[in-house]
């Protein structure tokens, strides 16, 4: 707190870390290193003091700053707004997709909805063109009360500022209230306030009350304030009021409230002693969170209230009537607000929402007509559900389901509330939380429903649930939600048994079982009963007739249809604009099967698609997935490289964004480099992970990438235990692709009869294929359970095939395994070309299991292994690799931020790095280097 030490002078008390924290904080910014400090401590202990000596403390910076108001928490972006308003007329510098974003979710501009982490990039952008002038300090006070959607976006731009000048500063009550969205800042750089001590207390005391003071009580104020400034400030005042034969004992009793609830006590108590009429203002102050003081004095005016009133107020030192309205602390504002009479609350919010314009602001005007309506009302009902779709359109869910919820609340016609709660229920779910999603679903289903809300109800069941586990008993749940819909909606049935389908792949054998889910062929038997398309076929239809046929009818039934799918998907994907979220939803799925039929020009192009359209979208939430599929197929055409800048970009989306990262392309680039330490340290997080949401596909992934690290590594006996495991399972894609891996384990294991059978349900299964690499796996995999001329032949036939298609880590081990069999045939010269070919093609990839494989039979033919050459970039990281990569191809700074969502002051950042760690000085000699 601070200290008036002098008229004019404020002198933060103490704090001498705190203050340090801060000047590090301002010096980085200044120097280019961006950074955040969340200041967390309980109410009144000086987090507003700390942000106001940051503000003091910020010579040359430009200053923005917002609060947050727990009445506007129901306001999509009004934290955001608030903060961002004084920059604004920096919009049009930056890119199309992120102004548009910005100007939707501020109600600037009308357009689709947009992406919320495209209105994080837009910010960020926004910030750091900002910050090129001067440094740039934001800081956001008591952000437990931002709104979900400014929450959000301060925290993914939190987490991904670097080198843009920019100091972001909030302050977080601690223990957070509830509701609140200060659980979106969990894990960013964190100064926790402690109190006083006991000389810094003891100043602030005596500079509060200038009166003498008794000795005793004046310790009982310092103990029982343990060093929170407020209380410092606020306990004298009740003191002085108490009984004069109270003050020897002190005023606190061993049951007495805690710091924080008596501080608003004394609130409490210091405006119940104001006349009526200043209580009344005081209300509508803390009822009307903008803090316009026109609008104050309109709603006063309609009640009757003159502008004197204002005087006991402030000179109690609770409020400040001037421009603005002010309360001289948050609390006040939440005492006067729980304190008053519900009746009083209610007039206050009818006049102001009488004092509110309806055309500049409907919102802010249903919102006080809801709070100051008793019992049903059908016409608040209908503006509030307006305003709901007002803040769907500007990406506001969390607005827009509070909205409805209140709607549903105020509706007199059970039915139509019953829709209404529905509605809410779905907007819950969109906004992340599920818990309340399934408490209105549970208020619809109560009310009376036609068949296609219960089928949506139980729909909506069935998505919270595989929200939460992937896995369990949501293929069961979606089985009836579209076995409802098949009467009523058939698009929508075999939407969403297609969904159900998914559900059960994804739970794999983990799905069903006592207390599980239905499994992957009881789910397709039932979806063979969907009702036929009603409209030509689109994507979820075909996708739906084949992946059923798949495990009703077997795979080889299935590749017709399945190829169809793939055309669909792919067609849909090339004509659909990049915005259209449907235009993305199948394309993973799309991926899956790609990998099922070993389609690796489809599986390429659909997964390249995908993190293409994710990218021009801005859609942050679906992009690390996306990335994640495409490193995987990357590891397998051979560019390593690629895969781990890919890897590397998505781990730090999903940082920025707070999701949950995906380590699955990650497990399988350290198998393919024959890493055990790094593969074995993912493995088992993985799997438990996967295993307690019931994601069974997830452990047949990881468990195939041990297969390929354990052959890689001559492990025969732990590879082959590895790939029993999908191959045991039958499902979509991971089985296929360990059934070579069990092939080549089985023989070297000394196990035939596995070998045997493995390679029966591989030659089927590629033979109805039918691409190069399908039948290459085959040759190979025949080679290898093979002897003499037969298995030289096959050979000789997997190394063309696999030549062929994109698959480069499986050539070079065809041409491995053949060097291998030529070493035992004794045939040396012929050998060491084909183990001198693996070697190279093994090691340029950065395979080094399997390269040390080929260079220790190399050196048993007689022959040394060159060693790899070192290049310039080895010394690179994954993220610069990948920016220099951009860079190298002529992308100015601007264009490669605008891709990596990073700021070109980040991005120049990286180059500089680039450049010392390459050794030159310019983009044009990054362009002559070659990059792997």
């Amino acid at each position: 707190m601070f200290d008036q030490a002098e008229p004019g002078v404020r002198v933060l008390l103490g704090r001498r870390a705190e203050r340090a924290a801060i000047g590090r904080l301002l010096a980085d910014a200044r120097s280019g290193r961006s950074g955040v400090l969340v200041v967390r401590g309980e109410a009144g202990i000086g987090k507003t003091a700390l942000l106001e000596h940051a503000r003091g403390a910020a010579s040359g910076f430009q200053v923005v700053r917002a609060g947050g108001v727990e009445s506007e928490m129901e306001f999509a972006f009004a934290g955001l707004h608030q903060l961002c308003a004084p920059l604004l007329d920096r919009m049009g510098v930056l890119p199309d997709p992120q102004q548009a974003a910005l100007g939707v979710a501020f109600g600037l501009r009308a357009g689709n909805p947009p992406d919320r982490f495209l209105v994080g990039l837009a910010t960020l952008s926004l910030l750091a063109e900002a910050a090129e002038e001067r440094p740039l300090l934001c800081l956001v006070d008591d952000a437990q009360w931002l709104d979900a959607a400014s929450a959000r976006t301060l925290a993914f731009v939190a987490r991904r500022v670097e080198a843009e000048r920019v100091a972001l500063v909030l302050s977080l009550r601690d223990p957070s209230p509830e509701p609140s969205g200060a659980g979106a800042f969990a894990g960013l750089p964190e100064l926790r306030l402690a109190g006083l001590d006991e000389a810094n207390a003891r100043t602030l005391l005596a500079a509060a009350v200038r009166a003498p003071l008794d000795e005793g009580v004046r310790d009982r104020i310092i103990a029982e304030a343990r060093g929170n400034p407020l209380a410092l400030l606020e306990l004298p005042r009740g003191a002085e009021q108490a009984h004069p034969a109270e003050l020897a004992g002190g005023f606190g009793r061993p049951d007495a409230l805690g710091v924080p609830r008596r501080i608003e006590d004394s609130f409490r108590r210091r405006s119940g002693s104001l006349p009526a009429e200043t209580q009344l203002l005081l209300l509508i102050a803390a009822a009307e969170p903008v803090g316009d003081a026109t609008l104050l004095w309109r709603a006063a005016d309609h009640l009757g209230i003159g502008p004197d009133a204002a005087a006991p107020t402030e000179a109690a030192g609770l409020l400040e009537i001037g421009a603005r309205v002010r309360f001289w602390h948050p609390l006040v504002r939440s005492a006067v607000y729980q304190a008053a009479a519900p009746p009083d609350r209610r007039r206050v919010h009818r006049a102001l929402a009488t004092a509110t314009d309806p055309r500049a602001d409907p919102d802010r005007r249903a919102w006080h007509r809801a709070q100051g309506t008793v019992g049903a009302d059908e016409k608040v009902a209908v503006e509030l559900e307006r305003s709901a779709g007002r803040a769907r359109a500007r990406g506001g869910l969390a607005a827009a389901a509070a909205f409805l919820q209140r709607a549903a609340e105020l509706t007199p016609d059970p039915a139509e509330r019953a829709r209404r709660a529905l509605a809410a229920a779905y907007t819950k779910h969109e906004a992340g939380t599920p818990a309340a999603a399934l408490e209105l679903a549970t208020v619809a289903a109560a009310g009376p429903l036609d068949a296609l809300q219960h089928a949506r109800v139980t729909l909506l069941r069935a998505q919270v649930a595989f929200h939460l586990t992937r896995g369990g008993e949501a293929s069961g749940m979606m089985l009836d939600a579209a076995e409802s819909f098949a009467p009523l909606d058939t698009a929508l049935a075999r939407e969403t048994y297609l969904h159900a389908l998914e559900a059960a792949l994804l739970a794999g054998p983990l799905g069903c079982g006592p207390g599980r889910g239905r499994g992957v062929p009881e789910v397709a038997e039932a979806a063979r009963t969907a009702p036929a398309p009603s409209t030509p076929p689109g994507p979820v239809d075909h996708l739906l007739d084949g992946l059923a046929t798949r495990f009703t009818h077997g795979y080889e039934a299935s590749v017709p249809s399945l190829r169809r799918a793939l055309e669909a998907v792919g067609g849909h994907g090339r004509a659909a604009a990049a915005g259209d979220g449907s235009s993305r939803r199948w394309l993973w799925l799309g991926c899956r099967v790609a990998v099922a039929l070993w389609d690796d020009e489809q599986v390429h192009a659909l997964a390249d698609r995908h993190v293409r359209l994710a990218r021009d979208a801005g859609a942050l939430g679906t992009l690390p997935g996306a990335l994640n599929y495409l490193a995987a197929v990357l590891v397998h055409t051979g560019e390593f490289a690629r895969a781990a800048e890919l890897t590397a970009e998505a781990t730090a989306i999903t940082r920025a964004t707070g999701d949950a990262p995906l380590p699955n392309a990650g497990l399988l680039l350290a198998a393919w480099r024959g890493r055990r330490a790094d593969a074995s340290d993912m493995y088992g997080p993985i799997v438990q992970d996967a295993t307690e949401r019931g994601e069974g596909a997830a452990v047949t992934l990881a468990q195939y990438a041990m297969a390929v690290l354990h052959n890689g590594l001559g492990d025969y006996g732990a590879a082959l235990a590895a790939a029993a495991g999908p191959c045991d399972a039958d499902e979509l894609e991971h089985s296929n692709l360990a059934l070579p891996e069990l092939v080549e384990a089985a023989v070297r294991a000394g196990d035939p009869a596995r070998a045997d059978a493995a390679l029966k349900l591989l030659s089927s299964h590629t033979r109805a294929s039918g691409t190069e690499w399908a039948l290459g796996l085959r040759a190979r995999s025949l080679a290898l359970t093979s002897t003499g001329p037969a298995a030289e032949a096959h050979y000789r036939e997997a190394i063309q095939r696999l030549g062929r298609c994109r698959m480069v880590t499986h050539l070079a081990r065809a041409h491995l395994v053949y060097g291998e069999w030529l070493r035992r045939e004794r045939r040396r010269q012929d050998a060491r070309e084909h183990l001198r070919t693996a070697h190279e093609l093994l090691s340029g990839m950065g395979a080094e299991g399997y390269a040390a494989r080929a260079a220790r039979e190399l050196r048993a033919t007689g022959e040394q292994p060159r060693r790899p050459t070192a290049r310039p970039a080895d010394a690179l990281t994954p993220h610069e690799l990948h920016v220099a990569r951009l860079v190298a191809t002529g992308a100015t700074s601007k264009e490669a931020g605008a891709q990596l969502f990073l700021s070109p002051r980040t991005i120049d950042a990286h180059l500089r790095s680039i450049f010392r760690k390459l050794g030159i000085t310019s983009r044009r000699q990054l362009r002559n280097l070659p990059l792997p």
